[in-house]
């Protein structure tokens, strides 16, 4: 036979052996990724819940998926082990690289009143007096109202079309 020949098959064959390769080994990191868990470590399973690890056996976990409230999985379940900072910053929202002090943040209030209602006691104007204050910087930056510009029909182009070409099929549509 020619080396030709043989090529493909070769190649088929190399392809083969190093795809179970690289499964096998996935299989294993995930075994010993299982076999790395212990009681207080934070997991995602293949479902997408995350979870606390309260007991291991050999072939299930026991998990608090939420405060008081247990379940029994198979290892097989646990996508992955997740390290305590990444566990606390998806399920709890604490982010460890965040240091920023309490007096530091921006009180934001709950609706907008409270901000209206400040800037309304201290000024002792009414509203019509606000108003007119309006209208005078608006003089003095030369400000005019713009024409009103009416957008009906010109009653001289309508008395122009003649009943003789609505008649036809004309219309008084311009």
């Amino acid at each position: 036979m020619n080396i030709v020949t043989l090529l493909p098959f070769i190649v088929l064959i190399g392809a083969m052996f190093l795809m179970t390769r690289s499964a096998k080994n996935k299989q294993r990191q995930a075994q010993q990724m299982r076999n790395d868990m212990h009681p207080g470590t934070g997991v995602r399973t293949i479902g997408g819940m995350y979870a606390t690890v309260k007991e291991v056996h050999d072939d299930t976990v026991l998990l608090e998926v939420a405060p008081g409230v247990h379940a029994i999985y198979a290892k097989n379940a646990v996508g992955a082990v997740l390290a305590d900072a990444e566990y606390n910053r998806i399920v709890h929202g604490i982010d460890p690289d965040e240091d920023v002090d309490a007096a530091d943040t921006p009180v934001v209030p709950d609706d907008a009143s409270s901000l209206t209602e400040a800037a309304d006691a201290g000024d002792g104007d009414s509203s019509a007096d606000k108003a007119d204050a309006a209208d005078e910087t608006d003089e003095k930056a030369g400000k005019t109202d713009a024409k009103k510009i009416d957008l009906g029909k010109d009653d001289a182009a309508a008395a122009s079309t003649s009943e003789d070409e609505k008649r036809d099929g004309g219309t008084d549509a311009k």
